[in-house]
């Protein structure tokens, strides 16, 4: 018997996928049997894709590490980026067209080239969560120990929290993937025929996430009157990095995958506009060292060395005595 055929010309799946114990019913979910030079220019196109989204984090990565200090970026916005990335990253496994994809490899409906292709779509945004759950690390691990120890909700306002807002951020990060986790499996194994639904709630979630993020960030920034920790050539890629990929994403998801697609279009735009606000920062502060350094000179250290001399000479004296 052969499978039911579209008026596209594309061939549809309807048996049953097992899926370790259990089996996932793929309801009529399309195969789409794309010639050679489509996979191979599909597999070229999220293949750069992929290797920007590596080296558009590498400046923020390199920036905390070489300054080995995460001032500057604030913790609310790291907490929102990864829970934000984790409901993303939940919601492109769960759509229908990665399901689909999945099926169609697991049946061999399509070639193992084409099932790679398809699945680079899914590489894109694992690779993405896995950039900014790095930066969670790095953000614990290069964290200011400044400070008295303070009540985590009372420090939403300080632009230097205490060391316990950093451990509830990677608290509630976990605590967050474990949640995703559990509820993906139960709809997986338990509620097959909801999973859309399921992927849609990550996809908005993960959107309301993403505007929510760069908020605190943008405040941050703004109250600090400079860049900090904040990577602007990191900013430099994704703000416009961000159309590129949800035009991508759009490509292959269709209008049925909105929810994951745009989120990056939403986050594009922020990030425009913390990127303008940081430049602008960032060439203030230079401006303001150089006609330091113009108007003090050279003498200026003399100066400040020769005033170091006095006082320890005046601390010794007082001690003397």
């Amino acid at each position: 018997m052969t499978r039911p055929v579209t008026a596209l010309g594309i061939q549809t799946a309807t048996h049953a996928v097992p899926i370790g114990t259990q089996t996932l019913y793929n309801l009529g979910f399309p195969c789409n049997d794309s010639t050679l030079y489509k996979a191979l220019l599909l597999t070229s196109f999220y293949s750069l894709i992929v290797l920007g989204i590596l080296l558009s984090y590498l400046p923020q990565h390199h920036r905390i590490i070489s300054r080995r200090s995460s001032e500057g970026i604030s913790p609310y916005f790291v907490l929102l980026g990864t829970t934000s990335g984790t409901s993303a990253f939940a919601n492109i496994f769960l759509v229908r067209a990665t399901l689909t994809t999945f099926d169609c490899c697991n049946s061999g409906d399509i070639s193992e080239f084409e099932c790679f292709a398809g699945v680079l779509g899914v590489v894109q945004i694992s690779v993405q969560w896995a950039c900014f759950a790095f930066i969670l690390i790095l953000f614990l691990l290069y964290f200011p120990r400044t400070g008295p120890v303070e009540d985590p909700i009372t420090a939403l306002s300080s632009t230097h929290p205490p060391y316990s807002v950093c451990i509830m951020v990677v608290a509630l990060s976990v605590a967050h993937m474990i949640l995703c986790l559990i509820l993906s499996l139960i709809f997986i194994f338990l509620l097959p025929h909801s999973i859309q639904s399921l992927a849609n709630v990550f996809g908005i979630s993960s959107a309301v996430l993403s505007i929510i993020q760069y908020l605190p960030q943008l405040y941050t920034t703004f109250k600090l009157k400079r860049v900090g920790s904040l990577s602007i050539p990191m900013m430099c890629i994704q703000a416009p990095g961000s159309f590129v990929f949800a035009g991508s994403l759009v490509a292959r998801l269709g209008a049925d995958g909105w929810s994951t697609w745009g989120v990056y279009a939403i986050t594009g735009a922020l990030q425009g506009i913390l990127l303008t606000m940081a430049v602008i920062f960032q060439m203030r502060e230079q401006h303001k060292m150089e006609a330091t350094t113009d108007r003090e000179g050279p003498i200026s250290i003399v100066d400040n060395e020769a005033e170091g001399e006095e006082d320890e000479a005046t601390f010794l004296l007082v001690n003397e005595r």
